[in-house]
């Protein structure tokens, strides 16, 4: 399995990964017939050139940095971390083209644009190999082990519900706003009918919350398709029109990012929509799961961090109440990931769910 998103009632984490084995048997019918449409096709693949040969910079390169990689191995902020590495790796990129000789003005800048790439290379070989080895995380902590959670409500006066919540250097403001079903509601152009939505979520991560200035405009995709995650993993638990006749808008605003910002949102959420009198039926978290495999080795990582989602092979989020999961989405970056593999990643990631709700 590749790819996975969805939503439910409440499912048990058992019950989740036979649905997804039982939609695999159908998929390989499919992929074996897109492989015989191919044969009949007789397409010739095109010829693609071999990637240059880096071998003798990434061996030069190593012997600079020696074991100084080591030292980011600590906890440290995201910033500080990112300040940390680019300073070792700007004095090991200045010392090799120091070794190269003499070299004009666009032979150093390709120089140094390779032994950037070659380096950054390293930097997560190193991070992948002592994470599996060591079974301890770059920033200290266990693989199964949460960064510190905190929460909070009631912080805006003029809004119906709102709510902060914090894990590690993430961190997402939710508010929550109440109004009539008729007049209040998002109204959906369908091709054959009109719809309209009772419940909206939107979720928003402007440049400055990864510090960075940029332009705020319309929802990207990656807003829109996070936005959709976090309300999947909320509608098993709204009230019904009859019991509770308002529409409901909640927003959450990322105010600072470092993994796993949609399930921040789905915390955030749920809290705001408590603190705004909502009767959900009960209360849900989400938590993002990571993993990275050398080799026969792999560890399973609860809580990944932005350093972890780029340099590991999977991002796994799984949404849910202390009964059961109401939606997950999952990628991975290597050729797929077992049922097993999957069942382990969704019990470790409902220990963590349990404990965020416990907070």
């Amino acid at each position: 399995v590749t790819m996975v998103e969805g939503q439910m009632k409440e499912l048990s984490e058992e019950t989740v990964v036979e649905c997804i084995s039982v939609a695999h048997e159908a998929i390989k019918e499919l992929v074996a017939l897109q492989e015989e449409l191919l044969g009949q096709a007789a397409q010739e693949k095109l010829e693609v050139e071999p990637p240059e040969d880096t071998s003798a910079v990434e061996g030069a390169l190593r012997g600079l940095i020696g074991d100084r990689l080591e030292g980011m191995r600590q906890p440290m902020d995201k910033h500080a971390r990112s300040a940390w590495v680019e300073a070792l790796r700007d004095e090991v990129i200045e010392a090799h083209l120091a070794g190269l000789g003499a070299l004009d003005e666009e032979g150093l800048e390709e120089a140094a644009g390779l032994a950037k790439k070659v380096f950054r290379k390293i930097e997560e070989d190193f991070v992948r190999k002592t994470t599996v080895a060591t079974k301890t995380r770059y920033d200290g902590r266990r693989p199964d082990e949460l960064r510190a959670v905190a929460c909070q409500v009631g912080l805006l006066p003029r809004t119906h519900g709102s709510s902060l919540f914090l894990r590690g250097e993430t961190q997402s403001l939710g508010t929550c706003t109440l109004g009539t079903t008729r007049q209040d509601e998002q109204i959906v152009d369908l091709m054959l009918e009109d719809g309209r939505k009772r419940f909206m979520l939107h979720y928003n991560f402007p440049p400055f919350c990864v510090g960075e200035v940029g332009r705020i405009g319309s929802p990207k995709r990656r807003e829109i398709g996070h936005g959709n995650l976090a309300s999947n993993a909320l509608q098993a638990v709204l009230p019904d029109e009859e019991t509770f006749p308002y529409s409901i808008r909640l927003v959450s605003e990322i105010l600072e990012s470092n993994g796993s910002s949609s399930m921040a949102t789905v915390c955030s959420a749920s809290l705001a929509l408590m603190d705004a009198g909502v009767p959900i039926r009960k209360a849900v978290a989400g938590i993002a799961m990571g993993m990275i495999e050398e080799g026969d080795d792999y560890v399973i990582l609860t809580d990944i961090a932005g350093y972890e989602d780029h340099c590991g092979d999977m991002d796994f989020k799984v949404a849910g109440t202390r009964d059961g999961v109401t939606a997950f989405q999952m990628d991975v970056k290597m050729t797929g990931i077992s049922p097993e593999r999957m069942r382990e990643a969704m019990d470790q990631a409902r220990r963590a769910r349990l404990q965020i709700l416990d907070a």
